[in-house]
């Protein structure tokens, strides 16, 4: 059995600033609802059975209480905003699971929905669908795999080394001291990849890495510099891991059997219907007939 888990926000954004405006019956621009429910039928239409996806049905999370610099939904355009929740009622009428964050983020949902994945023996592989570098954190060995199904790349444990110089257990760490400005922390002065990859290569954790440059088993372009600064600033480099370390704590039910695509619900041809998009429902039904799927 594979199991795919998709980050919806970003295919929400992904496909709003990829395709042209497309109105609904009532004039709202529903193309990014389109566009990712034709990117999901594509995943089922290639052989996916169990599929999930994770939304954030607010933008702030518990992050936010953390730090005051965390992304939020300030500047995020209002036509693209307005059409986060119609995506998780279309694609709930799609028979698709959906995991609707609020306290979390769809990422931890995306990490939580692994670790359930991880502990079903009838499972083989688990793809965690988002390029989002957070999100290799999840990668192990090649069961678990981060696929970027734009650019069609799937890195397992070896792509994350070879992508960032760390292994995915180090990737919180590595975010801590680079920064992630998709999720708004800087990270430390002076860290930069090559420093951060070189001392996690090396140590693994940013808290294993000696305080005295002089005792590092690596060399460091300005390792005087970075030892001071993550001396001085250590406590904000904890923050900044915690930040980046994903959550496996979301309720995504406990069982990947209700994950299992069943074929389309009956509301669906009203949804499309809504959305002007006929075809996506005989679609979906085309895609239930070829596997015999009995209709809901």
């Amino acid at each position: 059995m594979r199991v795919d888990v998709v980050d919806g926000t970003y295919e929400l954004f992904r496909h709003y600033y990829a395709l042209p405006p497309h109105q609904d019956e009532s004039g709202q621009d529903v193309a990014a609802i389109r566009g990712v429910l034709s990117s999901i039928l594509s995943l089922l239409g290639g052989g996916a059975t169990h599929v999930g996806v994770a939304t954030d049905h607010v933008i702030e999370s518990f992050r936010n209480h953390l730090w005051a610099g965390y992304k939020t939904g300030d500047g995020i355009e209002p036509a693209l905003l307005a059409q986060f929740h119609p995506l998780e009622d279309a694609l709930e009428a799609l028979g698709v699971k959906v995991w609707r964050m609020t306290e979390f983020e769809a990422d931890d949902a995306l990490a939580s929905a692994a670790a359930v994945a991880w502990a079903d023996p009838a499972v083989e592989q688990i793809r965690v669908c988002s390029p989002d570098k957070d999100l290799a954190q999840c990668v192990q060995g090649r069961r678990v795999v981060q696929v970027d199904r734009r650019r069609e790349i799937t890195f397992d444990e070896n792509g994350v080394v070879e992508r960032f110089g760390v292994k995915p257990t180090s990737i919180p760490d590595y975010l801590a001291l680079v920064g992630d400005s998709a999720d708004g922390f800087p990270g430390l002065e002076g860290w930069g990849p090559k420093s951060a990859s070189a001392l996690l290569a090396r140590y693994g954790t940013l808290e294993a890495i000696p305080e005295d440059p002089g005792a590092w088993e690596v060399k460091v372009r300005g390792a005087p510099r970075l030892a001071q600064v993550l001396a001085a600033q250590r406590e904000r480099a904890l923050l900044f891991k915690d930040l980046a370390t994903l959550r496996t704590c979301a309720d995504v039910g406990e069982s990947v059997a209700d994950w299992e695509w069943r074929g389309p619900t009956p509301e669906l041809d009203a949804v499309c219907k809504r959305l002007r998009s006929a075809p996506l429902a005989e679609r979906a039904r085309e895609i239930a007939g070829r596997r015999d799927l009995r209709p809901r």
